[in-house]
């Protein structure tokens, strides 16, 4: 082991023995909480004022061994920091989700998705073991062979069976180039298939392909942008600057071409937050040129949203505009293959909501991971769509027919955003009795938030 490593090591031990005295600090009759300044959580959470525990010393990489392709990482430590530190071994993690500030450990948590993930499945399936700090205040060793119960029932748990201190995952081998191709369709059906056949052959005219995703402008405006490494150097794309990828994808042709580096790739869609910078006016030419280019990130968007959310802000516009509130629609769910065209079809025509991110994924485990019930190897397609509509009759009106439309496509739902189902919907879909039982032997005494607490009341 080389000497950074052991500094590593060491470091991290200090800051699990930091995590380990704040959680002791913490009142016996108060819930157990991280203490982080930044989260990609969308949900609406009632203010605590309780002490957090103390995670400033897990936001790094611990080792990367280039020969086993794997990483030691800490729990907190962003994706930015993961990448930078593999990518000059030329490996990166299986999945990579979209946006720099997704943790590691929140990704394994909370279910990360990217366009790898038609061939490697969730983030959760490369981790190979984990130190968690459980509720009763221990950390342990999990994996597949030892408490195999907890690392199963981990993924999708959210923080209320533990925290992720450490983790061991695999990495794979990357290019320096990501050659693009996006195609065009004008029928949602068309879309489907060809995406289901990629999946199924990982090949697109001959061509293997190595990245797979897509958006939804409107029923006759869809796109496929199918990625494969290259060694071959050439002219690159920029979209940091003023260009913004979704709208390169754009065009009247069936298929146009691109290239990116492969780090610009991996965060194609950081600057501008998918196209969600558009609410702050950072899509505008003018205001686009003075916005400093450090800024344009998912973590400046996501703060100007808490503070949005914090201060009512897009609530007090309406009203002086004469308007009601609006409801947050920001989900991504999955369903079908078989059923996404479906789907896309009854959410055009009920939910005003465009552009539409779509991500194929196939699971590689051999078994369903039990909070988060898929089936393995079939493919399933996460839409994803983030935005405000009119506020309906009742609370979360167009959240809870989204909910019930899914449901009934065989589908699920993510649960970082506002959710409305019933306890009964929620342990059917979300492995409650596995949950319980796993609950009951590491937080005995419910130090941490119940799942449904968390995600459906809002805890």
């Amino acid at each position: 082991m080389s000497a950074p490593a052991i500094d590593a090591r060491t470091a991290h031990a200090a800051g699990v023995e930091r995590l380990l005295e704040s959680y002791r600090a913490v009142p016996a009759d108060a819930p157990v909480r991280l203490a982080k300044p930044t989260s990609n959580l969308f949900r609406s959470r009632a203010r605590t004022n309780g002490r957090g525990l103390d995670t400033s010393g897990l936001t790094h990489v611990i080792e990367v061994d280039p020969v086993a392709r794997t990483a030691d990482v800490a729990g907190m430590c962003t994706y930015e920091d993961l990448v930078a530190a593999t990518l000059p071994f030329s490996l990166a993690p299986l999945v990579v989700p979209q946006l720099k500030t997704i943790t590691l450990g929140g990704a394994v948590t909370g279910l990360g998705i990217e366009s790898t993930s038609f061939r490697n499945g969730l983030p959760h399936e490369s981790v190979t073991e984990m130190d968690i700090l459980t509720g009763a205040g221990d950390v342990v060793t999990a994996s597949a062979a030892d408490h195999p119960d907890l690392f199963r029932a981990f993924p999708n748990s959210y923080g209320t069976l533990g925290y992720a201190v450490r983790l061991r995952i695999e990495l794979e081998p990357l290019m320096p180039f990501v050659a693009l191709t996006h195609v065009r369709f004008r029928a949602l059906a068309d879309l489907m298939a060809a995406m289901d056949l990629i999946v199924s052959t990982g090949r697109f005219d001959g061509l293997r392909v190595d990245y797979l995703d897509g958006v939804v402008f409107s029923a006759d405006e869809s796109y496929l942008c199918i990625g494969t490494q290259t060694a071959a150097s050439g002219p690159v794309s920029d979209y940091t600057r003023q260009q913004i990828f979704y709208r390169s994808i754009r065009h009247d042709d069936a298929v146009t071409e691109d290239r990116l580096t492969v780090h610009d790739y991996l965060w194609r869609w950081d600057a501008d937050w998918f196209w969600c910078s558009q609410a702050f006016g950072a899509q505008h030419p003018l205001v686009r040129r003075v916005w400093p280019r450090r800024y344009r990130r998912s973590r400046s968007y996501g703060t100007l949203m808490r503070l949005e959310r914090r201060f009512d802000i897009g609530d007090r516009l309406e009203k002086l505009h004469g308007r009601p509130p609006r409801e947050r629609v920001i989900q991504d769910i999955e369903v079908p293959v078989g059923r996404c065209a479906e789907f896309l079809e009854w959410f055009l025509v009920n939910v005003p909501i465009e552009p539409i991110w779509l991500c194929p994924l196939r699971l590689r485990d051999d078994e369903p991971w039990p909070l988060y019930p898929i089936p393995p190897h079939e493919t399933y397609v996460n839409v994803g769509f983030w935005s405000t509509v009119p506020v309906g009759a009742s609370e979360g009106e167009t959240n809870r027919m989204i909910e019930r439309e899914v449901s009934a496509l065989d589908g699920h739902k993510s649960l970082y955003s506002d959710s409305y189902y019933s306890p009964e919907e929620f342990d059917h879909l979300y492995g409650g009795d596995t949950y319980r039982a796993v609950k009951e032997r590491y937080d005995p005494d419910s130090r941490l938030l119940d799942l449904y607490a968390k995600a459906v009341q809002r805890r």
